[in-house]
């Protein structure tokens, strides 16, 4: 069904779909970027339906107890109140350890502003979980969104970092102003 969704509502706003997991792959942290408005994320999201990944990813939890709540949670929202200090980071890898097949996605920037430099805890995320970082995106210029390379960070975080930048240096979000490709 998700698959079907993803196609058709991509398909009727022109949108291609690009890239593929390798289906050994059951535990990872994928990257979503740009994130400069919530139909960045949503059409990542419906990329990804499309492509058959069945991920998770984490969402303020007023929208997973709002009305439409439990369409949220259906698409693999995890609500988190982010009033109480807590370590998503350290939940996120808790979750990955527990479960043998897990996809946790994260968008980097945490916010759809623009931001000086990404934040830097799917990179923790998956070291410490020993898991590869799958690089998903959306390119408005183009109207292609999916996946682009399985990175396995070296623990070397300036040369890691510098290769995922590389990747997204040339994406466009919605709002390409909201968008920095220097994420480091």
């Amino acid at each position: 069904m998700k698959k079907w969704l993803g196609k058709t509502i991509l398909g009727l706003f022109g949108w291609k779909i690009s890239g593929s997991v390798p289906k050994e792959l059951k535990r990872m942290v994928m990257v979503a970027a740009p994130h400069t408005s919530n139909w960045d994320y949503s059409i990542a999201i419906l990329s990804f339906w499309y492509i058959g990944i069945r991920m998770r990813y984490f969402i303020k939890d007023a929208y997973t107890r709002s009305v439409f709540g439990f369409l949220f949670r259906a698409s693999g929202a995890i609500g988190v109140d982010r009033s109480r200090r807590g370590n998503l980071t350290s939940f996120a890898i808790e979750q990955l350890l527990e479960n043998d097949e897990m996809v946790i996605l994260v968008p980097a920037e945490g916010t759809r502003s623009r931001v000086d430099k990404w934040k830097t805890g799917f990179y923790h995320i998956a070291i410490q979980a020993e898991v590869p970082i799958v690089l998903g995106y959306v390119d408005y210029e183009k109207r292609i969104a999916g996946i682009g390379p399985v990175y396995y960070p070296t623990g070397d975080f300036e040369t890691d970092m510098a290769h995922i930048e590389d990747f997204y240096r040339d994406k466009a979000g919605r709002y390409p102003e909201k968008y920095n490709p220097s994420i480091y």
